[in-house]
């Protein structure tokens, strides 16, 4: 069953406002029912946004051309901590489900796309890093916060939304892929 996620680093007041402002601004792109500002509404399961990016080696790699396989896209940036301390935890999960039909993709969203390569480089990264230097995809997401996941089913609906980082995050994004997987 489709659910959204929506989390915060921050534990203020106005964190929490942001955080549902950023939920009903997610509802345009992601399908989100408004009837539940705190994630409680399903996606409708709506297309992702399609988009071409370039890769580290600098190939293209567009994202409708990925249907059939289960995509989490993870926003990320070199200047994030909880993005720093994410991105070992998604490199297992890639290296264990990418055999079963999951593409893992990193989607860095730094101004200097070398800053991006060199973290990857640096932390051995085998899931394919993309460069959104011009943010063109992160708008089309809405993104706002730093990390953002999307996980995305074989047919290219976004299922899941998850916005920042806690440990534990990584277990649940898993749980969702098995899902998707065994669909």
């Amino acid at each position: 069953m489709p659910t959204e996620t929506i989390t915060s680093n921050a534990p203020s007041a106005a964190a929490a406002s942001r955080r549902r402002a950023l939920v009903r601004i997610g509802a345009g792109v992601f399908g989100v029912g408004a009837a539940n500002a705190w994630g409680a509404s399903e996606p409708a399961a709506r297309a992702a946004p399609d988009f071409t990016l370039r890769k580290l080696d600098g190939a293209p790699l567009r994202l409708q051309e990925q249907r059939g396989q289960v995509v989490l896209l993870n926003f990320w940036a070199t200047w994030c901590g909880p993005c720093r301390q994410e991105m070992p935890l998604l490199n297992k999960l890639h290296e264990k489900y990418r055999a079963s039909g999951f593409l893992l993709l990193g989607i860095n969203v730094d101004d200097d796309p070398r800053n991006g390569a060199a973290l990857a480089t640096k932390l051995g990264l085998t899931f394919p890093v993309l460069f959104d230097t011009d943010k063109a995809v992160s708008q089309r997401y809405e993104v706002k916060t730093m990390p953002s996941t999307v996980v995305i089913d074989r047919d290219g609906r976004v299922r899941h939304l998850h916005r920042g980082y806690a440990d534990g995050y990584v277990q649940e994004y898993e749980k969702q892929v098995r899902a998707l997987l065994r669909e």
